[in-house]
């Protein structure tokens, strides 16, 4: 079920920072920023040859981003998103083994432009995963 790494997010206090450091330091590609009001962040994509760095920055006072950066004030690894081919399918076999879907459980377009969902930490060794649809 499971397929490829899709991308690694890295939530951030200051986009533009951070952005600069991938794109001067380390001399990524990096898209231009793009707000994302149906999921309360600003996101850029860092290309690399294998996957991607997704930098999210707050957008609005509601924001999940915020709420995470307000108690990881530095910023840091926020998700991992894997790449699945049917995405509601996916979801019916991981509710079936116990899993939970945050939200309303239905998929929501994400920064692609393809379904995404997002799984609750605690079934997943801690870690919040994003699935999308590839």
């Amino acid at each position: 079920m499971i397929g490829r790494l899709n991308h690694v997010a890295i939530a951030v206090p200051d986009l533009a920072a951070a952005t600069a450091i991938y794109k001067n330091a380390l001399g990524a590609t990096v898209s231009p920023a793009v707000e994302q009001p149906d999921h309360g962040v600003t996101t850029v994509f860092v290309e690399l040859p294998n996957t991607k760095i997704e930098l999210l920055e707050p957008l609005g006072e509601d924001s999940p981003i915020g709420k995470f950066l307000e108690r990881n004030q530095s910023g840091g690894i926020h998700h991992v998103c894997y790449e699945v081919e049917d995405i509601r399918s996916a979801r019916d076999r991981l509710t079936a083994e116990g899993a939970r879907v945050l939200g309303d459980g239905e998929p929501k377009i994400g920064a692609h432009g393809k379904p995404v969902l997002f799984l609750h930490p605690k079934d997943f060794c801690g870690t919040l995963v994003e699935l999308e649809e590839a």
